[in-house]
């Protein structure tokens, strides 16, 4: 017995020291060895391996769609029965393939990432393949999970603990230093525990102090991705539990700007007091998701423009994260903040790509909601994601009656078009002329 517990003792003080000396202590003075690159670069090969094992036995599928249909112009012309199908297909294709609310699943992948058996395109997967999945799950939850859960404990009971004393000091530059320095050795930290790569581009467009930092919004760990380059003042509700443990401690040290409930529903009282933080020009810049919700990672959805009223510096970033390590996304509506933590650090590992854009700022004509669609534009270019302007609020809510009657409005013009107009050729007339 007392073997076995020297064993376990031993085993036990292996493990913390590769934990503190090895990954922790590194990631605070922002210090790499290597061994996530390296990590990094054996995934891709193998990766690219069962990609290639796979699609020996995927067949290609042809869709039996005629996608370039015209719509049809009823006035004035010969009715066919025909012209009825337009409107059968697309309603349809609105249902399969909405462009809305399939922003709101998770990303559909060209091939298996071997984290999931389920996935209905990938029925072809050999006998190594299937070792080779094995081993992975053996790595993935008796190795990573462990070593992250450590390290993310260590990263969170460090914010806590290091912002709350610094709490204690009077207002200073010495305390403002002191608090950003807590909060950079935290998120690093945190980011380890993701088994986090991260790639910044344009640093010399980084977020200034007075200013806004507004990013999309793909999970909430896009605020450790962030800040782990550089420090931010939060906006959000006020929230109780951990969480709530956490923002208080959080707000003794730095100038955060948590709201609540009742508060965030009166957007004067948020754009006043976003206002009178970017007015002292000392403090950090706020970092904002003015998508509002989670978005998964292939779009941008529509930016409210309450931070673009503000009147102050909008500093643009594009956050794109690599599907293949695992799904980075949050579905909130489906998984809980456990759920997905858990699901993400039993994924392969984060990696993503950051942007940060030139600064913009409002110009003499244009009103916030044009300013909020210039930025979002910006953003989804550099970050290679689908441009839309529906709202995010629709992943909860129902569709607002303005949206509706705008698109029965269209379908009313095509059926009532101009007099005399001809009857454009319908998916079915030009097969049959081919």
């Amino acid at each position: 017995m007392e073997d076995l517990w020297c064993v376990a003792v031993g085993v036990f003080q292996l493990w913390m020291f590769m934990v503190v000396f090895l990954i922790t202590l590194p990631a605070m003075f922002n210090v790499s060895l290597g061994v996530t690159g390296v990590y990094i670069q054996i995934l891709v090969k193998i990766l690219e391996w069962a990609t290639i094992r796979i699609r020996r036995g995927q067949q290609e599928h042809v869709s039996i769609w005629c996608r370039d249909a015209v719509s049809p112009s009823l006035a004035g012309g010969d009715f066919a029965l025909s012209d009825a199908f337009y409107f059968y297909k697309k309603g349809l294709e609105s249902i399969v393939d909405d462009e809305v609310t399939q922003r709101f699943s998770s990303e559909e992948l060209a091939s298996w990432n071997l984290l999931t058996r389920t996935n209905q395109n990938f029925h072809y997967i050999s006998l190594r393949l299937t070792i080779i999945w094995g081993l992975g799950v053996f790595v993935r939850y008796c190795i990573l999970l462990p070593l992250r859960v450590t390290l993310a404990v260590i990263g969170i009971s460090w914010l806590v603990i290091g912002t709350t004393l610094v709490g204690f000091l009077s207002d200073s530059s010495v305390k403002n230093w002191l608090s950003e320095l807590v909060h950079l050795t935290c998120y690093r930290i945190c980011a380890r525990a993701l088994s986090a790569t991260i790639r910044y581009h344009n640093r010399e467009n980084k977020p200034r102090k007075g200013g806004i930092c507004v990013a999309n919004h793909t999970a909430p760990i896009d605020v450790v991705i962030l800040a782990n380059d550089g420090c931010y003042a939060m906006v959000g509700q006020v929230h109780g539990g951990l969480m709530g443990v956490i923002q208080r401690s959080m707000v003794r040290s730095c100038p955060h700007v948590w709201f609540e409930r009742s508060e965030m529903k009166d957007r004067h009282t948020v754009t006043s007091r976003l206002r009178a933080h970017v007015a002292a020009k000392t403090k950090l810049p706020i970092l904002i998701f003015p998508e509002g919700t989670c978005i998964n990672n292939t779009s941008v959805m529509m930016f409210k423009k309450g931070s673009f009223e503000v009147g102050a510096t909008i500093s643009p970033v594009a956050i794109k994260y690599d599907p293949r390590f695992g799904d980075a996304f949050w579905n909130s509506s489906k998984y809980n903040i456990v759920s997905y933590l858990l699901r993400t650090m039993t994924s392969w590992a984060v990696v993503v790509n950051v942007w940060y854009l030139p600064p913009m700022s409002l110009q003499d004509g244009e009103d916030a909601a044009q300013f909020a669609n210039k930025v979002k534009s910006a953003i989804a270019r550099q970050g290679g994601l689908l441009d839309l302007a529906w709202d995010g609020g629709l992943k909860r809510g129902k569709v607002k009656d303005t949206l509706r009657e705008e698109q029965q409005r269209m379908y009313s013009s095509i059926v009532l078009g101009p007099i005399g107009t001809d009857v454009p050729q319908t998916c079915g007339e030009k097969a049959s002329e081919q």
